[in-house]
């Protein structure tokens, strides 16, 4: 059965709905304070979203100089960010958002470093070969203070790095700090990348050590170790070293696979947070390394995903740790993509060792981190590598003959 078309007063009422929804849309979006409380925030949402909304199309409208709306828009959630007081928690405007997933594709546009953060702005743990920051003079434990004259303390890391990354071509001028002297130079960026994985083979006292050195965990990580892992496997390792100095982390998700090449099964992780149910990661698929004598080599750059695994070997009795405390990232992000093409990187939770143990501070402080079953640290001053023979010297009693 067909419906009877409407009649006029049905008509008029149904167009008249219409202009008013029209008109409230309208007044809403850029004149909401002309409404009632109640009909505002029907139109608009909570009173404390419009407010938002009204202070920008205030200062957009009012201030001396115009200020585009996507500016002050992406002003306001960096200043929500800000004002949580997580050095961990980022906002990423459209572009810093592109070059942020380029760098967990092991590719970035920028001098060629990989960092950690310092109080004085970004202390240098690996210079890549062949990147403009190694033409330009800069080495392991410098630390960069300025970009373009902007000082680097009290930024955030991401913060910081954003500065020190740009286009390739476009230039850079950095200020950084060694011995107590700074040097100042223009450098040149391009597009760098990342060497994820760099492995060889030694001998101690007769003993083949296999040595795989992980820079991040970035999007296929695991791949290029279990592969690294393999080849030493052949040409006879009996021992290995996992040197995660440096690796400020990364991917959770590859945090448990690269795990999973020395553990069969069992607990690895557990995650919890407020908008994030409980979950505990296990080891998955067959251990590349299932029983061979192994140590992880970690220092106060080895933060986040690196902990993970650090702490889930040393828990399970699968390796000793060697070096010195780590940084003592206890939280976990997730990246929240928004509509402007731009992202939050967010605290979510905090994660949990097989043990139990949570090793940042309280909340999001930065807390004591993982000690190490035997302490040793490198002398940047000298050619030789002590940490890592330390390392090697924990291995020989169990080197297989």
């Amino acid at each position: 059965m067909r419906r009877p078309l409407p009649g006029p007063r049905v008509a008029y009422v149904v167009v008249l709905v219409v202009a008013l929804l029209v008109l409230g849309t309208w007044v809403g979006g850029r004149h909401s304070s002309w409404l009632p409380g109640p009909v505002r925030d029907a139109l608009v949402g909570d009173s404390d979203t419009a407010v938002v909304q009204e202070a920008i199309d205030r200062v957009h409208d009012t201030y001396y100089r115009k200020i585009p709306k996507s500016v002050l828009a992406n002003d306001a959630i960096a200043g929500v960010i800000a004002k949580l007081d997580d050095r961990f928690s980022n906002y990423f405007d459209p572009q810093e958002y592109k070059r942020f997933k380029q760098s967990q594709n092991s590719e970035f546009s920028g001098v060629g470093l990989q960092v950690a953060q310092d109080p004085r702005g970004l202390r240098v743990e690996v210079v890549y070969d062949g990147s403009p920051a190694k033409r330009a003079g800069i080495k392991r434990g410098d630390v960069i203070v300025a970009a373009d004259g902007k000082d680097l303390a009290g930024k955030s890391q991401q913060e910081s790095v954003s500065l020190v990354q740009g286009p390739p071509g476009s230039d850079v001028r950095l200020t950084w700090v060694r011995d107590g002297k700074k040097q100042t130079k223009t450098v040149t960026r391009s597009t760098i990348n990342v060497p994820v994985v760099a492995s060889h083979l030694t001998s101690d006292h007769g003993c083949k050590v296999g040595v795989v050195k992980l820079a991040q965990f970035s999007s296929g990580a695991h791949a290029e170790v279990y592969s690294a892992l393999r080849r030493l496997q052949k040409r006879g390792a009996k021992t290995y070293v996992l040197d995660l100095r440096g690796n400020g982390g990364g991917l959770v998700s590859e945090a448990q696979l690269v795990a999973s090449a020395f553990l069969k099964d069992g607990p690895i992780v557990t995650t919890k947070g407020r908008s994030v149910k409980t979950q505990t990661l296990r080891a998955t698929g067959d251990p590349v390394i299932p029983t061979a004598p192994t140590v992880v080599l970690v220092d106060n750059g080895t933060a986040s995903a690196s902990e993970i695994v650090t702490g889930a070997l040393q828990d399970r009795g699968r390796a000793k740790v060697v070096g010195t405390e780590t940084f003592g990232k206890g939280v976990f992000q997730e990246v929240l993509e928004l509509s402007n093409g731009g992202a939050l990187d967010i605290t979510a939770g905090q994660y949990f060792t097989p043990k139990g143990r949570n090793l940042g501070g309280k909340g999001v402080a930065q807390g004591k981190g993982i000690v190490p079953d035997v302490q040793a640290k490198d002398n940047e001053k000298t050619r030789k590598d002590e940490a890592l023979d330390r390392a090697e010297a924990v291995l020989r009693p169990s080197c297989p003959r």
